[in-house]
């Protein structure tokens, strides 16, 4: 219990001192927004021919009539309510926006965050045990390479091999094939929302449409995510204790497995969460190519129309969810050594 207490307590500090943060996040995004080039309310009132009182109208439908001073007052007014304000490009509320197509992001950034420690910690314990072998070398080719090659040109390559080859992919076009049935909106989450209703075909066809997006992601996060790994293996398996544990004849897995890797798995948890941050707001590429209806590419599209409440509401969206990823952390940071719950 007291363990428990002690991740409950500096879980609640951090939280609170995230909070000047976010502010800053706010108000720095309401500022760039307002000094970017281009006028708004002249690409909705239909092009730069458009009638001076018509883009007045738009103007003062978007609140660009106001003082800079006020329309900062009112939007963190609005956002303490919990009001985005309206997208201009969707005519629909931001905060509606975000709901609809932050499951999407979510289902592929975790899935592609599991295959990258799937394939990083395996990776990175082979090329510990063997430094300077073939193997370490090879894993370490394998990371240069994945943080060389952009994800829309590794991304552009999987669909060439897979789909238009080999023929085994899917169409790139989204989350579900265009012919199939969608499930019902249970959690936003489509192979969650398969699973509830029973429908195993709709499941591996919406698995099969993530594989790809999947995967691209993968193997660009894959580098930090091994050199770490490696990195950590290496500093734990030259400690007293391995040796310890080795001369007392213990099995070779044990050691590996028990003693080394749970010692070395608190960097592996700091450059996933940094990881699956970046992969939140990276992957607009990602989604570019494979047309998937996330809020990087729905961001992307609305800063192109100078369409300011989205982007700032996707702004917002992905600094909170950088402080619940850390606040995850310090959780399994407690949870994997409970001596960083002493105070």
């Amino acid at each position: 219990m007291a363990s428990a207490s002690g991740i409950a307590r500096r879980t609640g500090r951090r939280f609170l001192s995230s909070l000047p943060a976010l502010l800053g996040v706010l108000v720095f995004t309401f500022l760039l927004m307002r000094v970017l080039p281009g006028d708004p309310a002249v690409f909705f009132a239909s092009g730069p021919n458009a009638g001076k009182a018509e883009i007045e109208e738009i103007r003062r439908q978007m609140g660009l009539d106001k003082p800079v001073p006020e329309q900062l007052v009112r939007y963190l007014g609005d956002v303490a309510r919990g009001q985005l304000g309206r997208s201009m490009t969707t005519g629909q509320p931001v905060l509606t926006d975000l709901r609809q197509r932050l499951p999407a992001s979510l289902e592929l950034t975790l899935t592609a965050l599991v295959i990258a420690l799937l394939l990083a910690i395996p990776l990175g314990i082979a090329a510990a045990l063997r430094p300077g072998s073939p193997v370490d070398h090879a894993v370490r080719f394998l990371c240069a390479l994945g943080v060389c090659v952009p994800t829309f040109v590794s991304g552009l390559l999987l669909i060439y091999v897979f789909y238009y080859l080999l023929g085994v992919a899917p169409d790139p076009t989204g989350r579900i094939d265009v012919f199939a049935a969608s499930p019902p909106d249970i959690t936003g989450f489509l192979l969650i929302d398969f699973l509830l209703v029973g429908d195993w075909e709709g499941w591996r066809a919406a698995a099969g449409q993530l594989v790809l997006p999947a995967l691209t992601m993968a193997l660009f996060v894959l580098a930090p995510l091994a050199r770490i790994t490696r990195a950590a293996m290496l500093s734990v398996l030259g400690s007293d204790f391995i040796r310890t544990a080795r001369s007392l004849g213990l099995p070779r897995r044990r050691v590996i497995v028990t003693y080394a890797l749970r010692n070395a798995i608190l960097p592996v948890l700091t450059i996933a969460g940094i990881v699956f941050s970046t992969m939140l707001g990276a992957n607009v590429l990602v989604e570019k190519v494979f047309s998937w209806p996330g809020v990087a590419s729905y961001a992307l599209d609305a800063l192109l129309a100078s369409d300011y409440a989205p982007v700032q509401g996707f702004v917002l969206l992905m600094a909170s969810l950088f402080v619940v990823v850390n606040l995850t952390v310090d959780v399994l940071y407690g949870l994997a050594d409970p001596r960083v719950s002493i105070e």
